[in-house]
């Protein structure tokens, strides 16, 4: 089936500004993915305006030029900078300029300057069931997931051109047929006190990467809804080890009140059922540390995606005013920033040895003093996934209480929960 576009989009895509270049590009995508026809999008969210060369500054400048704006509402994932000023990036000239560079193009492209990989956080949260075009994995995965609305992975630089042009390839987890269920993803083997704790979901959720790859599955045996920033971390994790792009939690999330309504069929096949026992947590756990036998650590790292008002809330709890003995690293988005000023939460967390990013986050950009053999712990399945190459320390995965404690200590510090 070949690709048809309506006498509106025909008209915009002939055009030599900046508009009629996105439309072009949008409409090659949805050709080379076999898509008919294109969709009206409700919102954007914008992966591609991260810095990682020179390319992709002067492609938003060109859009600039000609013109182009956002025809929807379209928030911004992490840039390179941290243009709240509250942290120092290692960032040199003259990629820090382009960068800079970058970040306003996409300003003046008319991109809400949210800087942050957890819009839904910061109010952009799309209805249930209408079609968006996100950048951004962990976005991309809570966005499809826990609100219901409908995205692909829409990559660097389709994500502007789809918010430029108000429209994306009528493909993939935009039809209803292709978000129902393959397989099972049964935990009720698991202790009920591993499941409650929140070590338990970046552990799963890396598991289930693992298993089931870019498939839709339904994850069984969850007696309660664990709260959003646990379904953040699952579905963060999750993204990172394998290519999911929608998960279901059967009695959760919005399309799957039930395993029977989410399943594309009467019952699935033996082989399509995965029963998680303890000894695949353990191992899934484990494998999120690379520095096992480490003796003292040199930073924590948390906040990907970016922390929450909860979290924060959390972190001050936990720290209890003691000083730590390394820094801990606590990435956010400037909307959640505003809040930790208004009750002077930040300025407690900083005199305690707290280190706050905004706008970005320490696995994209450099935060970190370069070490040649560092050992970073995080909470973070995606930072546990993402850091060892992107930072060169190695890491120590663990609760966040258990961060804390050994941010303090300066030697890691574990609690077990038996899975």
């Amino acid at each position: 089936m070949s690709l048809v576009l309506n006498p509106q989009e025909q008209a915009i895509a002939v055009g030599e500004d900046g508009a009629g270049m996105a439309m072009r590009i949008v409409a090659e995508s949805a050709r080379l993915l076999g898509a008919p026809r294109l969709i009206p999008i409700a919102s954007a969210h914008i992966d591609g305006a991260l810095y990682h060369g020179d390319s992709g500054t002067l492609f938003a400048e060109r859009l600039v030029e000609g013109g182009a704006r956002v025809a929807v509402r379209s928030t911004l994932n992490v840039g390179a900078l941290d243009l709240t000023g509250c942290s120092r990036i290692r960032l040199e000239e003259p990629q820090r300029g382009m960068a800079r560079r970058m970040m306003e193009a996409y300003r003046k492209l008319g991109c809400e300057q949210s800087w942050t990989c957890a819009p839904y956080q910061a109010g952009h949260r799309p209805a249930q069931g209408s079609d968006v075009a996100w950048g951004e994995s962990n976005a991309v995965v809570f966005c499809n997931s826990v609100l219901g609305a409908r995205t692909n992975r829409y990559g660097d630089f389709l994500d502007i051109a789809c918010a430029i042009t108000g429209r994306a390839p009528d493909y993939g987890l935009h039809r209803p047929e292709n978000r129902r269920a393959r397989l099972v993803f049964d935990v009720s083997g698991l202790s009920a006190s591993f499941l409650a704790s929140e070590i338990a979901w970046p552990v799963l959720g890396s598991l289930y990467g693992r298993e089931v790859g870019n498939s839709i599955g339904v994850v069984t045996g969850i007696a309660s809804h664990p709260g959003e920033d646990a379904l953040k971390a699952f579905g963060a994790a999750a993204a990172s080890s394998g290519a999911v792009g929608l998960f279901h939690i059967a009695g959760v999330t919005p399309e799957a009140p039930d395993v029977e309504t989410i399943l594309a069929g009467p019952e699935p096949e033996a082989e399509a059922v995965i029963r998680v026992t303890p000894e695949m947590v353990a191992k899934a756990r484990a494998a999120l540390s690379t520095a096992a036998a480490a003796k003292t650590i040199d930073a924590v790292a948390i906040g990907s995606p970016h922390l929450s008002q909860a979290e924060f809330d959390m972190l001050e709890r936990l720290i209890a005013g003691r000083r730590l003995a390394v820094p801990i690293y606590a990435c956010t988005g400037r909307h959640v920033l505003a809040s930790l000023e208004l009750d002077d939460c930040r300025n407690r967390l900083e005199a305690s040895g707290v280190i706050i990013i905004a706008d970005t986050c320490v696995v994209v950009t450099p935060i970190m003093p370069e070490l040649s053999d560092g050992v970073l712990m995080t909470n973070s399945g995606k930072f546990a996934h993402y850091a060892p190459g992107n930072t060169g320390y190695a890491v120590l995965y663990a609760s966040l209480a258990d961060c804390v404690e050994s941010a303090i200590a300066g030697t890691p510090r574990f609690t077990d929960i038996a899975p």
